[in-house]
């Protein structure tokens, strides 16, 4: 039988996988499925680029940066499925001359 500990962590990570799964559907922090890709490269966990790209910062420019800081800790598996690495993710606001919310440090 499973421990109670691991029944509710199953849980979770099933409950914040299916609500990234239907937030993603309609896009994720203001960002659509396509703007969200155009960032993949620059937090890519493998071979990432040296920055994002212009269409990036653009896209980064019109999101809602307090939604993104919320995916920061318990998204981290969702974003690794993706292969985005959080912390990189994190970075490219800053990267694009975007500040974040002082509640995402």
């Amino acid at each position: 039988m499973a421990k109670p500990q691991s029944l509710a962590a199953a849980l979770l990570l099933a409950l914040v996988v299916s609500l990234a799964a239907i937030e993603g559907a309609h896009g994720i922090c203001g960002l659509s499925n396509d703007e969200f890709k155009l960032c993949q490269p620059a937090a890519a966990v493998n071979n990432p680029t040296d920055g994002p790209s212009s269409e990036c910062c653009a896209a980064l420019g019109k999101a809602n940066l307090s939604c993104i800081c919320r995916y920061k800790g318990v998204a981290g598996v969702w974003l690794r499925m993706y292969h985005i690495d959080a912390a990189r993710a994190m970075a490219l606001p800053g990267k694009c001359g975007l500040a974040m919310p002082s509640n995402c440090s």
